[in-house]
């Protein structure tokens, strides 16, 4: 017990020298500190992106960038507007790497001539391709949406320009869209963060 007494009697004593000594010293106790708010992770921020060129069928490299994409796990989407052949339609879409979706209209052949000399499906087959990009476009449920020959499918008046523009512009700021082909609209060229220009060689 005379131990015990003594240990707590030393403890008090030290207690109140230290407290004489902060009295002596005149020191300004520290101001309470504000609770810090907790930490907010940044969201990544997603590009418009343009690679056109002079000529059709650019589309290779950006169609290997988007496998090796859904190979190492995002959500990506795959729109060609005007490639045909195999009467897929959003409904018969392919799905590769189990991440990537693969669309085409549903029409017998590739389109190059305007909407104004194609039967009314062939134009409602590349208005349905559109319909589905335009869903991802406001939902946000891909990390990354390819459109390929979206400029050629707008000159040739399958797709209306300024819808194409309007969902383009309320895109999630965390989704990629990457535009492929020619006759890109100054409109779109205005929006792209980034423009790859691609040239034929001789």
């Amino acid at each position: 017990m005379t131990a015990s007494l003594s240990s707590s009697h030393r403890s008090r004593d030290t207690r109140g020298a230290d407290h004489g000594v902060v009295e002596r010293s005149r020191l300004q106790p520290l101001p309470a500190l504000d609770p810090r708010p907790p930490l907010h992770l940044v969201a990544p921020e997603g590009q418009l992106q343009v690679h056109t060129a002079p000529y059709r069928g650019s589309f290779g490299t950006v169609l290997s960038q988007a496998l090796r994409s859904a190979g190492l796990g995002s959500r990506v989407g795959v729109a060609q507007f005007l490639k045909g052949g195999v009467a897929q339609g959003p409904e018969a879409a392919l799905t590769l790497c189990d991440r990537m979706t693969w669309m085409r209209p549903a029409v017998m052949e590739c389109l190059s001539q305007p909407a104004s000399a194609s039967l009314p499906s062939t134009i409602e087959a590349v208005e349905a391709v559109w319909l589905v990009c335009r869903a991802h476009l406001a939902c946000g449920d891909l990390d990354q949406l390819v459109l390929d020959e979206l400029g050629l499918a707008i000159a040739l008046g399958y797709l209306d320009e300024e819808d194409v523009r309007a969902s383009l512009e309320a895109r999630p700021g965390s989704m990629d869209v990457i535009i492929t082909g020619t006759s890109i609209p100054e409109s779109l060229m205005g929006l792209a963060d980034q423009v790859t220009e691609l040239r034929r060689g001789f």
